[in-house]
């Protein structure tokens, strides 16, 4: 019975593709199974953890060389206690297959995307941290009507449900900010600096909180949404996302495009300017 059904099943998508063909947005190879998610099996299981020779311990910054770090592994930024958050935990690096099915979400409006990336995020999360409560990063109300969603809370939805925690909306985003693309890592912080204010102070007092987004940059803006879930009482605040842009090797390009002994590579270790993303 089992081969005759799945000769069936393999016929009924044959059939619905031949009737609504479509491609994967990935490869572009025809799809051969009925699926919500406009990606091959193969290419959705494609993405690998994004693994750094190099990166701060807290807030999981690449890095060309370990000098920015010190002997406990943190970069400067969290030595000064500047992020709001404790902990960053992200599967992969935002390109190739992992930065279209985020596109698919995010712009195109393709939502049973979010429980892939919901597993992407739980293979990196140690069990072992037990949380109270999962938070969404939340959108300004413009963006959030404009889009008709908010990404990162479907991901948090499928992740709290997993693991049935509760899933809430504790922090707001009280002002809309400009871009953060073009500004140095100050001006981002400045730029969300009182952008996130509690629901309700007091209403994760004593609880350790699991904040989801789909993607990290910097930091900035996590740093600014973690510190408002302390100020609701919070009192452990982790970052989970399902991917981080990896900038060191335009910050090298940018910071050497003048120098005629660049060849264009990313630096070796020791070798050359240090820079943080």
């Amino acid at each position: 019975m089992d081969g005759i059904a799945g000769s069936v099943h393999e016929m009924v998508c044959r059939l619905i593709n031949l009737i609504y063909p479509d491609d994967c947005r990935v490869c572009g190879t025809a799809l051969r199974e009925v699926s919500r998610i406009p990606v091959c099996t193969s290419c959705r299981q494609e993405p690998s953890a994004f693994t750094p020779e190099f990166f701060c311990a807290t807030c999981r910054t690449p890095f060309l060389n370990r000098f920015p770090l010190d002997e406990n592994g943190q970069c400067g930024i969290c030595r000064e206690g500047v992020q709001g958050f404790d902990a960053v935990y992200c599967f992969g690096s935002h390109e190739g297959t992992l930065r279209t099915l985020i596109h698919l979400l995010k712009y195109e409006g393709v939502e049973p995307v979010a429980p892939l990336l919901a597993d992407y995020i739980a293979q990196v999360v140690p069990r072992e941290e037990l949380y109270d409560a999962v938070v969404p990063m939340p959108l300004h109300w413009v963006r959030r009507w404009s889009r008709g969603f908010n990404q990162a809370e479907r991901i948090a939805k499928e992740l709290a449900r997993r693991w049935n925690v509760p899933m809430t909306n504790a922090v707001r985003r009280v002002k809309s900010t400009a871009p953060q693309a073009g500004l140095t890592n100050a001006e981002r912080r400045m730029n969300v600096r009182a952008a996130f204010a509690p629901q309700h102070k007091g209403s994760l007092a004593g609880k350790r909180v699991l904040l989801v987004d789909d993607v990290l940059t910097t930091g900035a803006t996590a740093s600014a949404c973690a510190r408002a879930l302390k100020k609701a009482g919070a009192v452990h605040v982790a970052l989970a996302v399902a991917a981080r842009r990896d900038r060191r090797a335009s910050v090298w390009e940018v910071a050497h495009h003048n120098d005629p002994a660049y060849s264009g590579s990313i630096a070796s270790p020791g070798v050359g300017t240090q820079r943080e993303l």
